[in-house]
């Protein structure tokens, strides 16, 4: 029906319009910024995931079962999995995005306060500075809107923590809140302390990060070895007493839970690994 179309793009063309279709709002929100910092995986990457995952899974299930139906149902499957996991890789690199964000903006508000000794002049300054991105851009001049027209920042913090729930962000607000009601007198060492508060902070969620990133290669190499313990039960029991203990079916559903597990134990290692940069 499409003579000269590859079938590459037609298939690529259908994945969109099922995405554009069937995503949630917030992921298609996230999977913009990941594209704009430019850290979107390439058509390429995924077809290599395909194929590294439902070989995989062919390959290990059929050590596991011996039969070709069940290693295509397992290929099939573990094909299904790759979306969540570029879900679980999406929702990362935005919140360490959304982080440093947070990081630019309380210590320039803070920076900013000492030249003008005021908070609704620290946000307008930094708003006008360029080194804010969106969303917090965008959330940024609506606590400017807010404060001028309430005539009191309130609101406007309430908004930010609400929007961003970090130790950090409650934490200068709080001071500036502070400061707004009770007078900007000895407000400087207050001020210097947070820096040096936010700066320990940052520096212990980027450590944490890396501390991730070595679990998760061990974590990933450890449950590939769960997956292969198989072989070695293989040897342990003989090819053919293992033949034999496939045809029954206590056996076979035993094997079907192990992979299971196994699998279960893998996605929630990477859920872990994925989920709350930055979070206090």
């Amino acid at each position: 029906m499409n003579k000269g179309e590859s079938v590459y793009k037609f298939i690529t063309y259908q994945v969109e319009v099922a995405y554009e279709k069937y995503a949630p709002y917030s992921f298609k929100v996230i999977r913009e910024k990941v594209k704009d910092l430019g850290l979107e995986y390439s058509a390429r990457q995924y077809i290599t995931q395909i194929v590294i995952f439902s070989v995989g899974a062919f390959a290990i299930s059929y050590l596991y079962f011996y039969n070709i139906f069940v290693s295509i149902v397992y290929a099939l499957i573990a094909m299904g999995i790759i979306p969540y996991l570029a879900y679980l890789r999406y929702k990362r690199i935005y919140s360490e995005f959304i982080f440093e964000q947070i990081q630019v903006y309380t210590t320039n508000t803070i920076m900013e306060y000492a030249t003008t000794e005021s908070f609704v002049k620290a946000l307008e300054g930094v708003y006008a500075s360029g080194v804010l991105e969106e969303p917090l851009l965008s959330d940024v001049r609506y606590m400017i809107d807010l404060a001028y027209k309430n005539g009191d920042v309130t609101e406007s913090i309430d908004y930010m923590n609400s929007k961003y729930d970090y130790y950090i962000t409650r934490n200068m607000h709080q001071l500036f809140l502070q400061i707004t009601r009770e007078g900007a007198r000895e407000a400087g060492q207050a001020l210097e302390n947070m820096l040096l508060d936010i700066d320990m902070l940052v520096e212990n969620v980027y450590r944490d990060r890396m501390d991730r990133q070595v679990f998760h290669r061990s974590f990933v190499q450890y449950g590939l070895m769960l997956y292969l313990m198989i072989m070695l039960v293989q040897y342990l029991l003989g090819i053919d007493t293992y033949l034999k203990l496939l045809e029954q079916n206590v056996v076979v559903l035993l094997l079907h839970g192990v992979v299971l597990f196994n699998s279960l134990f893998l996605l929630s290692g990477e859920k872990y690994y994925n989920e709350n940069v930055g979070g206090e």
